[in-house]
C-alpha cells in the first residue's frame, strides 16, 4: 500500500483558499432576482410546462 504523501505548502493553500470561496459562497445572499423567480414558481398552480405549453397539449 503506498504511503500517504504530505501536502505541499502549495496544495495546502489551495486548499485553503478553495475552503474559503466555498464558505463565501454559503454565505452569500440569494439576489432578489432569484427570489422573485422562485415565488413567481410557488404562485403558479402547476398546469403550464416551463416550456409555456399546457400540460393538457399533449
Amino acid at each position: 500500500m503506498p504511503a500517504k504523501r504530505t501536502k505541499s505548502k502549495v496544495d495546502q493553500q489551495i486548499d485553503e483558499n478553495l475552503k474559503r470561496v466555498y464558505d463565501d459562497a454559503l454565505k452569500a445572499e440569494v439576489p432578489d432576482r432569484f427570489i422573485a423567480l422562485i415565488q413567481q414558481l410557488k404562485n403558479s398552480d402547476g398546469s403550464q410546462r416551463p416550456d409555456g405549453t399546457d400540460s393538457d397539449d399533449a
